[in-house]
């Protein structure tokens, strides 16, 4: 035991893993996408419908001055979680399928797991690892919109001002929890298929088309709605549109963006599906074979 970094083999399995996620190309890349994605549909489309005052289904066809309203440091909040549960909750969940299924993919676990440290630790930084760079994704997101924001605000000469502190806290808890959530998604996933390329497919599959199919159904299959509403898709979309977040609909809105459940109820359900990933997860890594 270390008194400065805790157990040795944990410290030195998420020093390993975070050397291995920041020298990874395939890291940066889907962080940029990412990133992309947030300033292009949290500001440039909304700038442009702003400046060219024309409606569309992507701002749901708002007056001018609403859309301003939006692009400024005190919408903030909202415009950052917008995005996260369908578009920054795909590339979390790319992230966690990839960092766990290419260390089976590659054959390296073998080699760590005959070698040393044990499985829990191993499992134990990848995990670390990935909680550290959600931390970091979130708050780069936060400061990159915020500095967007101020350069609009000084472009259309509108007076700086901020968004409580408690909103914003509320809002950055709300965007660890979502992308915390698909996160360890995609590492249950990446254990569960052990192919980096499969545990893509599969994450992808259920993310961005059988959640949505489902609730499809469930508009004519009733009996079905009670399950559509404990989905993990639907605890992130309801959560970021507790937050103030623009709800998807046939008029506009951003997809992935829910009212389904209450704000409290999809954070608690977001938190089950988080411990329960990665504990599934942990005991796939653990308990089975590499082979």
């Amino acid at each position: 035991m270390n008194a400065r970094y805790g157990p040795v083999p944990l410290y030195r399995s998420t020093r390993a893993e975070l050397f291995r996620l920041l020298r990874w190309p395939a890291m940066w890349v889907m962080l940029g996408v990412g990133m992309t994605l947030n300033i292009l549909f949290g500001y440039v489309f909304d700038y442009l419908g702003y400046r060219t005052e024309s409606g569309s289904a992507i701002n749901e066809g708002l007056p001018p001055e609403q859309l301003l309203d939006g692009l400024l440091p005190v919408g903030v909040p909202e415009t950052t979680v917008q995005g996260m549960p369908m578009f920054g909750g795909a590339i979390l969940l790319i992230l966690g399928a990839l960092a766990t299924g290419s260390g089976y993919g590659w054959g390296t676990l073998k080699t760590v797991f005959t070698q040393g440290p044990s499985r829990a630790s191993t499992y134990g930084g990848t995990l670390t690892a990935l909680a550290v760079v959600v931390v970091a994704l979130v708050t780069a997101t936060f400061l990159v919109n915020f500095g967007i924001a101020a350069l609009v605000c000084a472009v259309e000469s509108v007076p700086l001002g901020w968004p409580p502190v408690a909103e914003v806290a509320r809002a950055f808890g709300g965007g660890l929890l979502i992308h915390g959530m698909w996160t360890a998604g995609g590492v249950m996933v990446g254990a569960l298929a052990r192919s980096p390329a499969l545990a893509v497919g599969l994450g992808l599959v259920w993310a961005l088309a059988v959640e949505n199919l489902l609730r499809g159904v469930a508009n004519v299959f009733e009996p079905l709605e009670a399950v559509t509403r404990l989905l993990p898709g639907t605890a992130a979309g309801s959560l970021a549109g507790a937050m103030g977040a623009r709800v998807f609909s046939t008029e506009g809105g951003t997809p992935g963006v829910l009212t389904t459940l209450d704000g409290g109820p999809a954070a608690l359900l977001l938190v089950a599906y988080l411990a329960v990933f990665a504990v599934t997860a942990g005991l796939l890594v653990t308990r089975r074979d590499t082979v």
